[in-house]
Parts: C-alpha cells; structure tokens; sequence
C-alpha cells in the first residue's frame, strides 16, 4: 500500500469533520471569535435550522484587508504569540480560540463570506470562500465603525454525506439556542441576540460584570423561579476560584441539561467538574434527579491544559483533586448555609392545585354522589352556638364591633407554630405571614439521617473484619486507581490493599452494609474513580443504608402527635441543616404566604 500525501482541500474537510460537527459547532466557534477580538455585542441569525443560512456579526476589532486571507488558512491565528525565546507558550492560553481551525474547516465544507472593517480603519473589505476555493479580497459595505460579519451558506453542501446525518430543522435549530444560551451565560457584560428564520428568539441586553449581572442573565435565560432558588457561590483554594450559583435540592431538574460550567471564561463539558457536582448532592437527590448550576472556575491558565479536544470543550486540570475538592466543599458549605429552606416552586405548585379554574367542578363529593346534605338542612355539629360565639339576643348592638379576641402572640419562628395535625401526617403551622404545612415523617426521616451521619463523621465508619479476605481481579489501571485512595476508601470503611497485578485484597468493609457483594461493590468503587475521579458508590451505598435505617427509625405517617411534640418537631427542623427536603430531595414542607391564599378567595 503506497502512501501519498493527501491535497490541502481534503486535509481541511478531514479536520472539518471534529470542529465542525453540526450548526451549533459553527455558531459557538464564530461567536468565540467574535468574543476574543473583544465584542460587546454578538448577532446571530439561523435559516433552516443553520443548514441553509447562519450569520454572526460583532462589534469586536475587525480584521484589516491583509489579515483577510490569513483568517481562512490552516493553522492562522492572532492569538498565540512568540515569548523572547520565540517558543509558543501552549499552557499560558488567554483565548477561547488558538488553534487556527474553524474559519478554514468552515469554510471547506461551506458557502463562506467574510465582511470586515478593522478598528481605526475607513474601508470594509470583504472575502468570499466556496468548498475550500478563496476569492480575491474586495472592498465592501458595512454598516458599523468596526467589527466583522461572517455568514455560512449551505452547510456541508461540499460533504453530502454529512448531510445525512443531521437531525431536523428544529432539532439543530434548538442546538444553536443552547450554543448562544451557554455563551451568553458565560459572558454576561456582552449583548446577545438570536433569529430564527427572521423570527426574534432571544433579546440578551448586557449587564454588569460581577455576581448581579450573572443573576440577572441566569433568570433571563433560566426563568425568575432559578434565581429566586439560587444559592451564591464563591470560594477560593490554593489560587483556584469558583464562582457563581446553584440551585436549591428541591429545586431538581428530570436531566443535566440545567447546568453550567465554565473554566477561565471557557464553556466546558468536563465529567471530573459534573462528577463533583453530583458528589455535592449526593446526599439530598435521588439518582433520576439533577441540581441546576451555573459554576465559574477560574484559574492559572497554566494549570489547566484546553488543548485537548479540537471543540476546546473539554480540558485537563494540573491538579484534579484540587478542582474536585474545591466544588464538593464549597457547594456543600452553600447546602449548609441554606439551612431548612425549601424551593419557593414547591408552593407555587401546591397554589396551582387551588386555582378557580381547576376547582370549577366544585366540592368532589357532589360530583361523585358520596355526600348529600341532612334532610334537616342542619350540618351535624353546628346546631348549637360555637364556644367562640355570644348567642344573639335579638337586639341590635350599640357602639362599635368588639375587636376578636387574640389567645397568644404571633409565632415569631420561622417555621411557625403548631396549630393541628391532620391526617394524622400532616402538622399545620402558622407563621407570622403565611401558614406551612409538614410532612411529619419526611421531616423527621431527614433529622434521623442527619444525627446518624453527625454520628460517623464523629465516631467514624464502624468496619467489619472479613472472616475470609476476598481477592478482587480488575484491570491493572482500576487496581492502582483503587490503592491509591485506599486512605480514603478506610476512611469510609472499606480496607483494602494490592494484591499482585490487577488485583486488590479486601479485608475489612463497612459494617453497616451487612453481608455485601464485595466484588460488586468494589467495581461499583472501580468505575465511579474512572469516570467521576471519586468512590461515589461507596458513599452512595452508606447513604443509602443510613436513609433505609432513619426511615425505619423515624415517626410514621399515621402516628398522633401532641402539640409539644410537633413544636418540637419544627424548632429541630429549623436547627438542622438540609431539613427542608428528606433524603431523596422531596420537600418535607411547604409554605403558603397569606397574600396567596388571600388572591384565591379573591380578597386581593
């Protein structure tokens, strides 16, 4: 077989086929561009889901008549640049781009057309590129001071083959607004705007830099609800910082598609940043549930490497356990502070259930025949005079209304005060605004759980000794993963030590698993190192047997309280971190402000 050297053309629809891998692919790459020649505002337009038509144009620095033709050769960038010794520095990279592909990769698989008009310049001028073949730069009309307007017609019509498959106009369409969406959560001081066949789709004004105008973009693009259930994030190790927002465990999500993650400004889809994002949670979702964040880690450029990938989403820290540790303490730090606070969602879903609208088939029991007034007309109980009430004498009353008498102050607690039980499951409180309504066993299944953990933090994993150690067979790699954090895995109760190539020897496991699948479990340990850099089934597992046991050992449903009782019940709930959701994320309260359900007797 004679090896030949392939023609440029060929090279560029190669390299074509990683940066460019679907219209979404285009507009990301252009719009980093566009923010790496300092844009504050970014326009983008999508005909036929980005297949016919896409059009980016930005305000940045523009490009001069001969950088033109370089901005489509391979390997032509701006943004690396020579140190004295004239080495290119690829660890110290300030840029979202640096590779010097997209334009060419576009550009061979593509209609594509630059118009450009460079800060402090008088003329625009503009190129023309088809299927790889360039024309001569022209001058060209442009509207703006400065700036550049890249427009990609018939995406992959010199690649038919990739035509084939593309998901729907809708589908690829909904890709580019996730594309535009995740840029514009990174870059809140820039002004997004996106079109769909001239339709408006998004309207992004810019904000202020800093923690309010991410707030403020994050409820723009997340809805009102993210930002009212967000929690602020900012913590610092070691020169590595992260920012940003989470969302409160009640506030959950059906998939990961709410979350966010950026490093250095970089729109990253890393599973050691999601591995540890899930980590922070484990303890307050169940498994088919996901937080919503957005997440800002800066650091060093030296200590993370973003040449990767050719799509620069995914990058390799320096120092992993760094990055790791720093997201799992500070949202649990941010889980914490929360206290027993619950997702305002939760009561405006219980509001819905209220609404005239769905209450307009009136009371239930006429509707199914279940209950029919007494022949009498009389409700039982209400013949008599309430205790509450004077009997009427017949005579009109003089002077003005008594006022109603008040038998105790207002509960000036946050979770109010006991005022009934019903069902015997639900406690009904009163707050100074509003009335809460408690899941009397979910409430306290979450306070078992969390002396018990308190209780091993304190005292540690109690162990139980192996009357016969298991030797485990794995692959060479998983075995040394697994020895490596053998600290870490006694810590949590599971002993074990190398035992030849690929192997480990296990002599000791957590007591409170029982008679456990050794094997099972320590794979189970094996792949969560691989592919989230931590035991999470380990700790999973315990927490799992720890959720078991605290569900057991708390107040059932069912069960009759006294007022103490459920007073107590509350000031406990208000005093243990996390008691707003039990251990599978559900709420184990709900809140209804007096203005609510005041609007649904129309009193307001």
């Amino acid at each position: 077989m004679t090896i030949r050297r392939l023609p440029p053309e060929l090279i560029n629809r190669i390299a074509a086929g990683e940066v460019v891998e679907r219209p979404a692919s285009v507009v990301k790459e252009l719009m980093e561009n566009a923010l790496d020649a300092g844009a504050m505002r970014i326009q983008v337009q999508a005909d036929g889901g980005g297949l016919a038509r896409i059009l980016v144009a930005d305000d940045g620095a523009g490009l001069s008549r001969e950088e033109l033709p370089l901005a489509i050769e391979r390997h032509a960038t701006s943004k690396l640049t020579a140190g004295a010794d004239g080495v290119y520095d690829l660890l110290r990279i300030g840029t979202l781009g640096f590779r010097g592909e997209a334009l060419p990769s576009i550009a061979s698989v593509a209609r594509l057309s630059i118009a450009s008009r460079a800060r402090g310049e008088s003329a625009a001028h503009a190129i023309v590129v088809d299927g790889g073949l360039a024309g001569e730069v022209a001058p060209s009309a442009f509207d703006q001071p400065h700036g550049a307007r890249v427009e990609v017609r018939d995406l992959f019509h010199a690649t038919p083959a990739r035509l084939k498959f593309m998901k729907s106009a809708r589908a690829e369409g909904m890709a580019i607004v996730e594309a535009v969406k995740r840029q514009a959560i990174a870059d809140e001081s820039v002004t997004f705007s996106l079109d769909f066949d001239g339709k408006r789709i998004l309207r992004l004004a810019a904000g202020p830099a800093g923690p309010e105008g991410r707030l403020a973009r994050l409820a723009a693009l997340l809805g009102r609800e993210f930002a009212e259930n967000a929690l602020a994030i900012d913590q610092e190790r070691d020169g590595m910082r992260l920012t940003g927002y989470v969302g409160l465990p009640t506030y959950n999500r059906a998939s990961a598609a709410h979350q966010y993650l950026f490093v250095n400004g970089r729109v990253v889809r890393d599973r050691l940043l999601h591995g540890a994002l899930r980590a922070a949670y484990a303890d307050f979702l169940a498994r088919d549930r996901h937080p919503a964040a957005a997440l800002y880690l800066t650091l060093d450029p030296t200590l993370v490497d973003v040449n990767v990938h050719p799509a620069k989403t995914e990058v390799r820290f320096r120092d992993p356990a760094l990055a790791r540790g720093l997201i799992v303490g500070a949202l649990r730090h941010a889980l914490a502070g929360a206290g027993h606070r619950a997702s305002t969602t939760v009561a405006s879903a219980a509001l819905n259930h209220f609404r005239p609208e769905r209450l307009a088939a009136g009371f239930s029991g006429w509707s199914t025949g279940g209950w029919s007034p007494p022949p009498s007309g009389e409700l039982p109980g209400f013949a008599g005079v309430s205790s509450r009430s004077e009997a009427w004498t017949g005579a009109p009353a003089t002077g003005p209304a008594p006022a109603l008498r008040v038998e105790e102050e207002e509960p000036d607690y946050p979770l109010g005060a006991a005022r009934a039980q019903v069902h015997a499951t639900y406690i009904i409180a009163q707050t100074r605004d509003g009335v809460v309504i408690v899941d009397q066993h979910a409430a306290h299944e979450r306070l078992v759980y969390e002396r018990m953990k308190a209780q091993m933090a304190h005292g540690g994993v109690a162990r139980q000794t192996l009357l016969l150690p298991e030797v485990v067979e794995l692959d060479p790699a998983e075995a040394d993963r697994l020895c490596a954090r053998a600290d870490e895995l006694a810590d949590l109760g599971l002993a074990l030590e190398p035992f030849g190539p690929g192997a480990v020897l296990v002599r000791e496991t957590p007591a409170l698993l029982g008679e456990a699948d050794v094997a099972a479990l320590v794979r189970d340990i094996a792949d969560d190192l691989a592919e989230n850099g931590a035991p999470l089934a380990l700790g999973e597992r315990l927490a799992e047997v720890c959720s078991t046991m605290a569900c057991h050992g708390s107040v059932r449903a069912g069960r009759r309280l006294t007022a103490p009782e459920m007073n107590a019940l509350l000031r406990e709930m208000e005093a243990t971190p996390h008691s707003g959701q039990c251990n599978h994320g559900r709420p184990t309260y709900i809140e209804l402000k007096l203005a609510d359900i005041e609007r649904l007797f129309g009193r307001r």
